[in-house]
């Protein structure tokens, strides 16, 4: 505090004022502090008790053309204080992004009179009111509005609902304590996929059995007017079946060999972990170039999204298809084991984010590992995969100067995956990707160690493994990771974990050359990365020219990305800047890249002409090493523990 007395005033005033206004001010914080608490007070913490009753929730989804979902709870009460929540923290999400500003017109009633409520002062995610004496049930209307600019979740054609977005709940209570009727309308003729077991239906209106809450959102519906569900049962196994939305029926179509390699996919990791943790499970998969692309985990089922032409265009659409086995390795790690920190009794008791890198970045790994051993990627087509993450913590990692790959897991709650203007320095939920390599790194040692006995396959079986058949989440901690690689082999494996976690500049790399194989650069892409270039038509479309000019670029020559410290970079090129032409040529991928090659021979710079914020400007770039393109080749005389790693699995 800095003030400013009148000129002569006695110091013992100056003083007795100071003290008098530092008092005041302490006061004054203190009761903001206190209003703070009692405002936070209101909401019940949560109990592990039961709500008595079951809440009905119907769900009218047939409003596609306004994108308008109309939610109706009937909600057994008793008389009293009552505080509903919409849910805040998302699993998978990992973050408090509960979309509760698209939540509008709640109205409350009971016996068809309104019911006065409040919205908490401090979280914004809980309603307040009083029950009166007597009645045993409320309504409660209201509408969730989907977005309406991108990311859609509802189009002509098809959907993905999320309960999460469309109930509130009781406080007070655990969601496994809380049971729901759910039901839902959809438009005249689609059909739905969920993990969640119909008890009826109705023309158009589907009922499902009595769920409790945390398993009702943990189910999300993927519904569709074209739509197919195949079977992918592996012998002996749980049901397994993929439920498909497409945009036009033609993006149905599935050939012989793509079935097989997607049941190979279901075979292979039911090896790998030698359990399953479900009744049943759904792929809930959409085709859509409309739709939001999607991926996230659930216990029984995952929502999945690729390009309307995942199947019709098969050769041609190798990136991102790791997707699918990712999010099914969740269910055992992620869902059955999860991070201590991670398991909360309800939907807006904030999470903690510390294991991502083995809740993620382990599921990274097998998700390109399980891939591959499945056919979905030929050996070669991995190798490239992994060359292309590999080079960006080789030449895309000045963030890690700075902060730990640990930090990046509080991204999802910092970033909440919003875009950043300067990714390469920022970082990005490093978790995954560095954590992938990390755990690359954990094989090759756990292989060197045993002589080639044991592996993380062996992990991955005793620590996501056990409990076959139990359904029931198991917590673990960073104590248990550590324990459960000594189970292995012996080694300071805390000490390896920190090194890579907790320090700046992890060893990301070292796991390659353990494998057998080294990271190298030439001018010709590889035919997987290639496929980037040759699918502009693709929404999730990216032009890379990381490490060479140190650019990324979307659909226009928007500037997606400029590596932090690279040759665009020092020349000045901006981020969110549109790139409008190359040496007096207009802009595209084919000229920059031409332009990238003959700047090798000449001492001039490559001209870049920009637009950014309605002015242009030419900004000499002074690169001539020409295009560079990561590729993976074999370490003479050493084992190829990669090549094991992906073998199929009998």
């Amino acid at each position: 505090m800095i003030l400013a007395f009148p000129a002569g005033l006695p110091a013992v005033v100056r003083r007795t004022v100071t003290r008098l206004l530092i008092a005041v001010s302490l006061t004054l914080a203190a009761t903001a502090v206190c209003a703070q608490e009692a405002g936070s007070a209101r909401v019940p913490p949560p109990q592990d008790t039961p709500y008595p009753g079951t809440i009905i929730l119907h769900v009218d989804a047939g409003d596609t053309s306004q994108g308008i979902f109309r939610v109706h709870e009937t909600i057994p009460v008793q008389a009293g204080a009552l505080t509903l929540l919409y849910p805040q923290w998302i699993p998978g999400d990992h973050s408090p992004t509960g979309p509760i500003a698209m939540l509008a017109g709640l109205r409350l009633t009971a016996a068809g009179k309104p019911l006065k409520w409040k919205r908490d002062e401090y979280d914004v995610y809980a309603f307040h009111l009083d029950v009166p004496a007597g009645v045993a049930s409320i309504d409660a209307e209201f509408q969730y509005l989907s977005p309406r600019d991108g990311g859609f979740e509802i189009t002509d054609r098809m959907m993905d609902m999320e309960w999460s977005k469309v109930a509130l709940y009781p406080a007070g209570h655990f969601t496994r304590g809380i049971t729901f009727a759910p039901s839902v309308t959809l438009p005249h003729g689609w059909q739905l996929g969920s993990a969640l077991e119909p008890a009826s239906h109705s023309d158009d209106t589907t009922m499902f059995k009595p769920v409790t809450f945390n398993n009702l959102v943990d189910s999300p519906i993927y519904a569709g007017e074209y739509f197919k569900r195949v079977d992918l049962t592996p012998p002996g196994g749980a049901p397994v079946h993929m439920d498909i939305v497409a945009d036009a029926p033609k993006y149905l179509a599935m050939t012989p060999e793509q079935l097989k390699v997607h049941r190979a996919l279901v075979a292979q990791a039911t090896a790998l972990f030698g359990s399953h943790h479900y009744d049943h499970y759904d792929f809930l998969f959409s085709l859509s170039d409309q739709l939001g692309g999607n991926g996230t985990e659930h216990h029984q089922s995952s929502e999945d999204g690729m390009d309307a032409d995942y199947f019709t265009a098969w050769s041609d659409n190798a990136p991102g298809r790791d997707l699918l086995a990712h999010e099914y390795a969740h269910s055992w790690n992620g869902k059955f084991r999860r991070p201590a920190d991670l398991w909360t009794p309800n939907f807006n008791v904030p999470m903690g984010d510390s294991l991502l890198w083995v809740y993620e970045g382990q599921t990274q790994y097998w998700g390109f590992v399980l891939t591959a051993r499945s056919g979905l990627w030929s050996p070669e087509q991995f190798r490239d995969a992994l060359a292309m993450t590999a080079a960006n913590y080789e030449r895309n990692r000045e963030g890690f100067q700075w902060r730990t790959l640990q930090d990046t897991t509080n991204d999802p709650t910092a970033a909440r995956r919003s875009g950043l203007p300067y990714r390469s320095w920022q970082m990005s939920e490093e978790y995954y990707s560095a954590g992938q390599m990390m755990w690359l790194e954990v094989d090759a040692r756990l292989r060197e160690l045993t002589h080639d006995r044991k592996s993380l396959d062996d992990f991955a079986r005793a620590f996501f493994g056990v409990d076959n058949g139990s359904y029931v989440t198991k917590t673990y901690t960073f104590d248990d990771v550590v324990a459960a690689l000594n189970g292995v082999a012996k080694c300071d494996w805390a000490g390896f974990l920190h090194a890579h976690v907790d320090t700046l500049d992890p060893p990301l790399l070292d796991g390659l050359a353990g494998t057998g194989w080294k990271l190298v650069y030439t001018d010709q892409e590889s035919a997987y990365e290639k496929q980037y270039d040759n699918r502009p038509q693709s929404p999730r479309h990216l032009y890379n020219f990381t490490w060479s000019i140190g650019l990324t670029l979307a659909k226009g020559g928007h500037i997606n990305d400029v590596r932090w410290n690279g040759p665009a970079f020092k020349a000045g090129v901006s981020s969110g800047a549109t790139l409008v032409a190359v040496d007096g040529q207009d802009y595209s991928s084919d000229v920059l890249k031409q332009a990238i090659t003959a700047a090798r021979a000449s001492k001039a710079p490559i001209q870049l002409l920009l637009k950014y914020q309605g002015a242009y400007r030419t900004v000499p770039v002074d690169y001539h090493g020409g295009p560079q393109y990561p590729h993976l080749i074999r370490v003479k005389g050493t084992p190829d523990y990669l090549g094991e790693i992906i073998a199929p699995r009998k």
